[in-house]
């Protein structure tokens, strides 16, 4: 548990579950993660620990779907929202969560028949971006 200072006084906040971190580490990469968690001011902090505890937790749970399942929804989720910097994020993570390039090439005519053209032209713009980096950048 960490202490945050609140009006008042203190009080425990939770860590994240270690296999929420680890899965995180595991699809994002150390490069990534290490990144997003080098700024240390307590309100960073504790929102790395949100992200990592709720959106990764939901990763590490198991269920009927797999890392590879979670990425591809994600993939769809933030293409329908037009969350692209997210959206890349996660289409260069998705190999590690065992997404074939296949499947990735298919992503922009899916997005693009259920959540029309332009969507699946920025997703197509940040795929050919994401294709034109080294695959170990996140």
């Amino acid at each position: 548990m960490r202490q945050l200072s609140v009006p008042g006084g203190t009080v425990a906040h939770p860590e994240p579950p270690k296999d929420a971190r680890a899965v995180r580490r595991a699809v994002l990469g150390d490069a990534y993660v290490d990144a997003a968690v080098r700024d240390t001011r307590p309100a960073v902090a504790e929102f790395q620990d949100y992200i990592t505890g709720t959106a990764w937790g939901v990763w590490a749970r198991g269920g009927a779907l797999s890392t590879r399942d979670r990425s591809l929804l994600v993939l769809a989720m933030t293409a329908a929202l037009g969350r692209m910097e997210e959206f890349r994020i996660h289409a260069t993570a998705a190999p590690r969560a065992g997404v074939t390039q296949e499947e990735i090439d298919e992503l922009p005519f899916q997005i693009a028949a259920y959540c029309g053209v332009p969507a699946g032209n920025a997703a197509l713009r940040c795929l050919t971006q994401v294709a034109n980096r080294s695959a170990d950048e996140v």
